[in-house]
């Protein structure tokens, strides 16, 4: 029996086609893929299309579109063997890190891939990334699909999708996965490390959290969790913000972030590994935001590595006053898990610990 693919388009480059008389790019019919793009016929798998309605550029993406995308592969998922969604580039990497958390215990691969040239341009790179796509989500051990987790697949490598980043906006190879190595690479044969990928786990009561407000959230909705079973998780606080730390910041700007009106949570950027201005008026800022039930956690700017609160003085009033340490997550990835955790966590210590430890393989869970 030939595995099923959906294919889903939700708008970007990779969906348009340069009419050949106007040079005008219009969107491309996916219904005659097939038409188009004749070589995916020696896959050997049946593919159907779906399409949103109303196309969107990816700087629209918001929680209402991950939700509308999520919604449709949950409505097929029992009904199809792999998912590949077509993507605009710009925020494909918060698209990936969202769904991962959206979707947990996966047991078939979402692969979102797209082009930095419409597919029908001379020189395109919408039909490698296409194919290989596919080619990646009907590959199986025995029956079982061999990948089971979220991921991007963008100029001949796959990544984890929520460990990248899009680092090039003119060059094909547009991501980078600074802390995690690719899960495949596509050359003359198409090798995928197999210790690479995910392995899925549930989350562990064992973790003895004070409330366990998290693992009793799960449990009491679903009245048996397993690791045969997919969890959609779709419930996610977007009362969030990223502030980026840059010298001569001041009080002002700090303070008026701080004191968003409803605000939830801050994925704050900071220097090399976690470092930070040490001024009292900054500190005291961040320790009332926390004291108002604000949760904080602590990201880098730097493409790769991890914060390390403590190793430097300037990052150990963070530690002290109780900022969370996002370790070598993107920051892509720490804003969808901070908008699910806020969702499913009840204290700081249940955000922190659930934070601080790989749920869809984000964080390193080594690194102190």
């Amino acid at each position: 029996m030939k595995p099923k693919i959906l294919l889903i388009y939700t708008g970007g480059t990779i969906g348009m086609m340069k009419d050949p008389e106007t040079k005008a790019l219009r969107a491309f019919d996916f219904s005659k893929l097939l038409v188009h793009i004749p070589e995916i016929k020696q896959l050997d798998c049946e593919i159907e299309t779906f399409s949103f309605e109303d196309p969107i550029d990816s700087s629209d993406m918001n929680i209402q579109e991950w939700r509308k995308l999520g919604d449709v592969i949950h409505a097929n998922y029992d009904d199809y063997n792999g998912f590949v969604v077509l993507h605009g580039s710009d925020t494909m990497s918060f698209t990936g890190s969202t769904l991962s958390f959206m979707f947990e215990n996966l047991t078939k691969p979402i692969i979102l891939t797209g082009s930095q040239l419409p597919i029908g341009d001379l020189r395109t790179d919408a039909k490698e990334n296409l194919i290989t796509s596919l080619q990646l989500a009907i590959q199986n051990d025995n029956g079982t699909p061999a990948i089971q987790e979220v991921c991007i697949y963008f100029e001949y490598q796959l990544y984890r999708a929520n460990r990248t980043s899009k680092i090039n906006a003119e060059h094909f190879e547009a991501f980078s996965s600074p802390n995690y190595p690719p899960l495949a690479i596509s050359g003359v044969h198409l090798n995928i490390d197999k210790s690479l990928l995910w392995q899925r786990k549930l989350v562990d009561p064992s973790l003895n959290v004070d409330g366990t407000a998290f693992a009793k959230a799960e449990t009491q909705k679903n009245s048996l969790l397993d690791s045969n079973r997919m969890n959609y998780r779709p419930d996610f606080e977007d009362a969030v913000v990223v502030l980026k730390l840059f010298p001569g910041i001041t009080e002002e700007v700090v303070g008026a972030i701080c004191n968003i009106k409803g605000l939830k949570g801050i994925i704050l950027e900071t220097y090399g590994s976690g470092n930070a201005p040490t001024q009292k008026w900054f500190i005291n800022l961040l320790k009332k935001a926390l004291e108002n039930n604000i949760r904080i956690v602590n990201v880098t700017q730097c493409v790769g590595g991890a914060v390390s609160m403590g190793k430097y003085e300037t990052s150990t009033q963070l530690k002290q006053i109780g900022i969370v340490s996002g370790k070598d997550i993107t920051t892509e990835a720490a804003l969808a898990k901070m908008m699910y955790l806020l969702v499913h966590t009840n204290s700081l210590n249940d955000f922190r610990v659930y934070f601080e430890t790989s749920l869809r393989g984000e964080v390193t869970d080594s690194i102190a």
